[in-house]
């Protein structure tokens, strides 16, 4: 099974049109379902990121949250925020499980839609000053 997953991320990496980058401190995703604000959230923490899309790790909920129409960017320490950017998710997988827990670990794949120009120049700036090395 995980050289399936394996050749099935190999093969989403070469697709990609834009460079994925590791994030340098913690920055987290937040997806807000269509009945916001009566909706839950799902807060998930960044693997990796770029201009077309990024990678996250959260915790998995006991129902799955579909429906989620807003996506937000912010660092640990709330010197960013990035708002409402159109997504559509490409993967959700488990990635692990934790011992003696019902918790189970979850990493997203996303897409982002058409981005406006303030959005796509705050994404160049966090890109270029919260990443390091290419993901």
């Amino acid at each position: 099974m995980r050289s399936l997953c394996h050749g099935k991320r190999k093969e989403m990496l070469e697709r990609r049109k834009h460079k994925r980058f590791k994030v340098q401190d913690s920055a987290f995703v937040v997806l807000r379902g269509s009945s916001w604000p009566h909706s839950t959230q799902k807060v998930g923490q960044i693997m990796d990121i770029g201009m077309g899309g990024l990678a996250f790790s959260y915790v998995a909920e006991q129902e799955p949250s579909n429906g989620s129409f807003e996506l937000g960017i912010f660092s640990a320490d709330n010197s960013f925020h990035l708002r409402k950017i159109p997504f559509e998710t490409i993967s959700d997988v488990e990635t692990k499980k934790v011992p003696f827990s019902s918790i189970t670990m979850r990493r997203s794949g996303v897409q982002f839609g058409e981005l406006t120009q303030e959005q796509a120049a705050q994404l160049e700036f966090f890109l270029k000053n919260r990443t390091t090395g290419m993901a």
